[in-house]
């Protein structure tokens, strides 16, 4: 009995070791921080890859946000620290996506009925489960105006920039 369970005991360590290394995915990270939307802001993109298919993308744009409304980045509010090199102390560098609801509310009053977030999250999912090549395809097959159309459920104008910064963010990868 005991040498069965020596068996049964190593054969279930051995399958283990082989179902890790044959279900062990070649995954990459990459990062670019990319002008996606005009001059005022920047976005930092994140991609991770699993052989050259994108399995995750996030985005977030930073731009300088009022500081009596918006949350800013860490360190923000020292005043002789990061803060210090502020032009304006009004001021403060903020994630969108943090400021979900002081940016969305501003899109609204421009006419958009879908929050910055939402946004994002849908040009985040029309990249995932593509590959570089056939995100590089969509870049190459619609101007700017259609790509607003191809991507459901996201309004913005620069969703072009945004999915150009995920593709980036793949080619970046290691």
């Amino acid at each position: 009995m005991k040498k069965y369970f020596s068996f049964l005991l190593v054969a279930v360590l051995v399958l283990g070791l082989f179902a890790t290394s044959v279900f062990a995915a070649d995954l990459k990270v990459g990062k670019v921080e990319w002008a996606a939307h005009g001059t005022k802001c920047f976005t930092v993109a994140f991609v991770v890859l699993d052989g050259d298919t994108i399995i995750r993308a996030f985005i977030d744009e930073y731009q300088f946000l009022p500081k009596a409304e918006a949350v800013g980045v860490p360190n923000s509010d020292v005043e002789n620290g990061f803060a210090a090199d502020f032009a304006n102390p009004e001021r403060v560098l903020a994630s969108k996506r943090l400021n979900n609801d002081y940016y969305s509310n501003n899109m609204a009053k421009a006419g958009s009925t879908v929050t910055i977030l939402d946004n994002f999250i849908a040009i985040e999912k029309f990249a995932e489960g593509m590959t570089i090549a056939e995100l590089e395809g969509v870049l190459a097959s619609y101007s700017a105006t259609e790509l607003v159309d191809t991507v459901t459920g996201a309004t913005l104008v620069d969703t072009q920039g945004y999915l150009t910064a995920i593709l980036e963010a793949a080619k970046a990868a290691q």
